[in-house]
């Protein structure tokens, strides 16, 4: 059990986390800071935080785990404005869904405390964010990739494994240059093509006759694009070179449609529609992909 939670962003992210320690006793204390007061406010009230700090250096001040819920472009600032609070035994964490500019970050930001950090990627989420929308099984049943670096301490990364593992998520290790590429293919890109294709769709001079026609498949592959704009704008720039790789492959892949049809090519366009149903049919959820 940790003593306690300095919870640095008490949004979606963070306030789960929270909350899911809170129910599995893994906590004692939750000190939380947000930048925006009614952040903080509704934190407290809804019993994600037992207490508010007014500076980020204040909630991890004391504790013994940090969790750092930040927009990855803001993670070296928070970084570095925690380094002097923590302690030589605390676990800090992140939660950003890019992992190259975390790590970076933190061995420019922390110093002597960088054998504290532990980067970490929940592939967790909704398509709403803030605090109002925590929810302590969001992580229930997920996969975190921890990303180590050679200069994370064994205890920590010990403790960073525990801790997810008791809140019932499937934990894995992979270098963050790993991380970054197989998540440019299996999240990144497909929120790219989710922007798309609403923006694609909403630039028609008929989109809300076009809309009004829609229906659970097309609300299923955009439900993704209702996400939060900030957020993924840093994550496409933090990853930019191996989002604009993955972009490659998919229009080299939908060249290869276009082609086919503009040809009238039958066997063709069955040819790559079946390819894309067989490995669609042969990936299981969790077992043959990071998510």
């Amino acid at each position: 059990m940790f003593e306690q939670l300095g919870l640095v962003g008490c949004g979606l992210m963070g306030g789960s986390f929270a909350l899911a320690l809170k129910r599995a006793g893994l906590v004692k204390h939750v000190v939380g800071f947000s930048p925006s007061e009614s952040t903080r406010s509704r934190a407290l009230s809804m019993g994600v935080v037992d207490a508010v700090a007014t500076t980020a250096a204040e909630s991890a001040r004391g504790s013994d785990l940090v969790l750092v819920a930040v927009p990855v472009a803001a993670t070296e600032s928070t970084l570095e404005s925690i380094a002097a609070a923590l302690s030589d035994h605390a676990l800090v964490m992140d939660v950003g869904s890019t992992k190259c500019d975390v790590v970076a970050a933190a061995e420019r930001a922390l110093g002597a405390a960088l054998g504290c950090f532990v980067p970490a990627h929940p592939i967790a989420g909704k398509e709403v964010a803030g605090v109002a929308h925590a929810d302590p099984a969001l992580y229930t049943g997920c996969q975190v990739i921890l990303t180590p670096s050679a200069a994370t301490g064994a205890t920590q990364l010990t403790q960073a494994d525990a801790v997810w593992r008791a809140l019932g998520c499937r934990v894995r290790q992979m270098s963050a240059p790993e991380h970054d590429a197989a998540f440019a293919a299996v999240s990144h890109l497909p929120h790219v093509l989710a922007f798309a294709m609403m923006n694609a769709i909403g630039a028609q001079p008929q989109a809300k006759d076009l809309l009004s026609l829609a229906g659970p498949g097309f609300r299923d592959f955009t439900r993704i694009a209702a996400s939060d704009p900030a957020v993924w704008r840093d994550i496409l720039l933090a990853n930019s070179t191996q989002v604009l790789a993955q972009i490659q492959w998919f229009r080299s892949s939908l060249d290869a449609l276009d082609h086919a049809v503009s040809q009238g090519d039958a066997p063709s366009i069955e040819a790559l529609i079946a390819q894309a149903s067989d490995a669609r049919a042969a990936w299981r959820l969790g077992a043959d992909a990071p998510q």
